[in-house]
């Protein structure tokens, strides 16, 4: 009986995907690129716990107070936001979560749209701690939309006007 049963005990565990999904919008009102970025809470504080040694709890009464400077800093290192072929700044909003997502809110202000030719996004975010990670990356601009996604090995996507 036990004999049956054990080749069903081997699809039972749950395949672990290591994905983010993030979305660039161009905001013509604001004249920003709006940028909200969806990560796996678990995957991040690994990723915190093994770089920096921050034992964040995200999600959680005991969340770290540094974790926002880190989520911000590690950000600034592995996600880069390229205009007509300059990296740009862009402000850190904040974060929220969603279930086991956490919902990073990013903003490049100062982008007129009439000068806009290009915008590239560079997308490492976990690829360093997962080599399975995909970052997948939609860029929307008037009614242009490009999506990508992006790995390890191939971590820039480009939409050009």
């Amino acid at each position: 009986m036990v004999l049956l049963f054990l080749p069903l005990l081997a699809f039972a565990t749950a395949h672990k995907y290591y994905v983010s999904v993030t979305n660039v919008t161009y905001s013509e009102k604001d004249q920003a690129l709006q940028i909200v970025s969806r990560i796996f809470i678990d995957d991040f504080e690994a990723l915190l716990l093994e770089r920096y040694g921050i034992k964040a709890q995200l999600d959680t009464d005991k969340e770290s107070q540094l974790a926002d400077a880190y989520i911000e800093k590690y950000l600034r290192s592995k996600f880069l936001v390229y205009v007509n072929g300059k990296v740009q700044e862009y402000d850190f909003l904040g974060k929220e979560y969603d279930g086991d997502i956490m919902v990073c809110y990013l903003e490049i202000t100062g982008v007129p749209e009439a000068t806009m030719q290009s915008i590239a996004v560079q997308n490492e975010v976990l690829t360093d701690l997962y080599g399975e990670q995909q970052n997948v990356v939609h860029i929307k601009v008037r009614d242009t939309k490009k999506s990508f996604v992006l790995i390890r090995e191939n971590n820039k996507g480009m939409l050009n006007f």
